[in-house]
């Protein structure tokens, strides 16, 4: 049985990489947002960044994972697996995780925490509601924020924040 600091310990580890592919999507000119689906056994099985930059907004690593799942895995294995994401899942993403059947979230940032941010730096707010994945999806296992990743992010998208402007 995984103890609670070893489970702490492989969340951190996972999200170090959805982190990493945040910084890649700020690195092309993309928000900063990534996410790794990792099965039962712990194998990454599919990994993504955000893909917005050319004007489809949908095109969110947490939605790509539920894409690729939804085809490539079978109902156990998707409910076996674990989604682990720089920041915790939009509406649209959170309904698509939900609908497809897959475990557990993990977020190094929380939505509360971002819409804090922006605010502060001045941003008007999302065009969605700011809804965390509970009130979309109630019955997902969520874990995060991480404490140690917070100020990565934070100027991640402090960075981005001040390119877009």
């Amino acid at each position: 049985m995984t103890r609670p600091d070893d489970q702490h310990e492989d969340d951190l580890t996972y999200l170090r990489r959805a982190v990493d592919l945040a910084r890649e999507a700020y690195d092309d000119g993309d928000e900063p947002f990534g996410s790794v689906l990792v099965d039962a056994s712990g194998e990454v099985r599919f990994e993504d960044r955000n893909r917005t930059k050319d004007g489809d907004q949908t095109r969110h690593p947490e939605l790509e994972a539920a894409r690729w799942a939804a085809t490539n895995l079978t109902p156990e294995e998707r409910a076996g697996s674990t989604v682990y994401t720089s920041g915790e899942h939009c509406a649209m993403c959170s309904a698509a995780h939900a609908w497809v059947g897959l475990g557990p979230i993990v977020y190094a940032g929380s939505t509360a925490q971002l819409v804090v941010w922006r605010a502060a730096w001045g941003l008007p707010p999302s065009a969605v509601l700011p809804l965390p994945v509970q009130e979309v999806a109630p019955g997902i296992e969520v874990r995060g924020p991480f404490t140690e990743l917070e100020d990565e992010l934070r100027e991640l998208h402090r960075a981005q924040a001040e390119r877009s402007r």
